[in-house]
């Protein structure tokens, strides 16, 4: 399935404004949970929400609502209008200041099909539609919890962005917070689910670990010039990934399509980038676990409930094996991590004893964002045509690359990125595993 994505348009923005709780908030302070507080979460993600024209809100600003909606939300989640602090061990607090949120206004000469017929990243000009952190400065001090930019479209829609800090919440806990900033911009005056903190309930019972908030220093296998970097996306149908399954032995053939597509891209990743047949190969999944803490959280609890799930094989194992190889860890990963659930809840395995051991090395991190839900945030619009990250795929400092599968239609596009060459090797080897027709992919 080609998209067709014009890769130029101008956006106008106006001067950033501070956004704060449309009343006053406690000023307080809050301790994040361990999970929270670790190293690798440390920094700011964007999401990216893309919404078309409503003929029943002709004459109405979405900039103004969703300004004036945010403000309103900013009152029952008032932390995230705070700023971070370190506590004793490097603890990670939240000083509720009311200060506010980074908002901005802007508008484009872009349409709605300017970014595709069908909407998933990566998006071209996305920078335009998002912001960064200033000064790369981390996420301490005098720094808000979140970048929002509303951008009007030419053709009536419009997009909203959002760089938000990853320590205050996970995307679950995100969605959480935008479904209330729609509920308010539709006139309710109080959200239906009332955000908890309740932070102290995912705290580790382990002794201090200030280890768990080292930056990582190990080697990685990260291709050398990152400006050569190219980003497609890669759709599996339906019927490419039953054919994929048809490939695998009895005992695979009730696999789930993510674990096919994971094992399949990362088999052909590895291919592809070519490490020395000894070299550790690693591969995370990020797994929401909510459904496995007992007793249960309340529903409000926007904080991090992930688990991250580690299968480890060599580079040669991976590339001389048939697919099920892949398949078959990723499945073993998943169906241990399950099981560890069950016998045990706290957030000590949860919270990662040794993360030089897993952002060293070549590491494939996967998270799958299919029913995140981010798109439900309604303004009065209706729910968003696309709700995710607006680049599929990146290779941050310390770690081989994180990507993130999305929902399509049937099936799952996976966003992959890799130096050209290597992705000449990749779509020749995916295409190779496909026997009934050709994978689709996007620039």
């Amino acid at each position: 399935m080609e998209s067709t994505k014009r890769l130029t348009f101008s956006v106008t923005r106006k001067s950033p404004e501070l956004l704060c709780p449309a009343k006053s908030t406690p000023h307080e302070f809050k301790i994040l949970s361990d999970i929270d507080g670790q190293i690798f979460i440390r920094k700011y993600i964007k999401i990216i929400n893309f919404y078309k024209k409503s003929p029943s809100m002709k004459g109405k600003d979405p900039v103004k609502i969703i300004r004036e909606a945010i403000s309103k939300a900013l009152v029952f989640y008032y932390p995230l209008a705070g700023r971070l602090l370190e506590n004793t061990g490097r603890k990670l607090v939240v000083e509720c200041t009311g200060q506010g949120v980074v908002f901005v206004e802007a508008d484009t000469d872009a349409t709605l099909q300017h970014f595709g017929d069908a909407l998933y990243p990566p998006f071209p000009n996305s920078d335009e539609l998002t912001l960064d952190v200033p000064d790369n400065r981390g996420i301490l001090g005098d720094i808000p919890l979140m970048f929002i930019q509303v951008t009007r479209l030419k053709c009536g829609g419009f997009v909203f962005s959002n760089n938000f800090n990853h320590t205050m919440c996970d995307g679950v806990g995100l969605s959480k917070f935008l479904f209330a900033v729609g509920e308010l911009a539709r006139g309710a005056t109080f959200p239906s689910v009332r955000p908890v903190w309740d932070r102290h309930l995912l705290t580790s019972g382990i002794p201090h670990h200030e280890h768990l908030y080292d930056a990582g220093t190990g080697e990685t296998h990260v291709p050398m010039d990152q400006n050569q970097m190219v980003e497609r996306s890669f759709f599996f149908t339906s019927a490419e990934i039953s054919a994929l399954r048809r490939s695998l032995p009895p005992h695979l053939q009730s696999c789930s399509k993510f674990e096919i597509v994971a094992g399949c891209v990362w088999r052909c990743q590895t291919i592809a980038l070519s490490p020395e047949p000894d070299e550790e190969m690693k591969f995370i999944g990020v797994m929401d676990n909510r459904k496995n803490i007992k007793p249960p959280l309340l529903a409000g609890y926007y904080g991090n409930v992930f688990k991250l799930l580690v299968a480890v094989t060599t580079a040669g194992e991976l590339s001389k094996n048939p697919l099920h190889y892949a398949v078959e860890l990723v499945r073993s990963m998943k169906h241990e991590a399950e099981t560890t659930c069950e016998l045990s809840n706290s957030a000590d395995l949860m919270v990662i004893p040794d993360p030089l051991g897993l952002t060293a090395g070549n590491t494939y991190t996967v998270s799958n964002i299919t029913h995140l839900g981010l798109e439900r945030m309604d303004v009065g619009w209706g729910t968003a045509a696309y709700g995710g990250v607006p680049k599929g795929s990146y290779w941050p400092t310390g770690i081989s690359q994180v990507s993130w599968y999305l929902g399509f239609m049937d099936g799952i596009v996976v966003p992959v990125s890799l130096p050209l060459k290597s992705m000449k090797v990749f779509e020749k080897h995916l295409q190779i595993m496909i026997t009934t027709a050709p994978i689709s992919s996007s620039l």
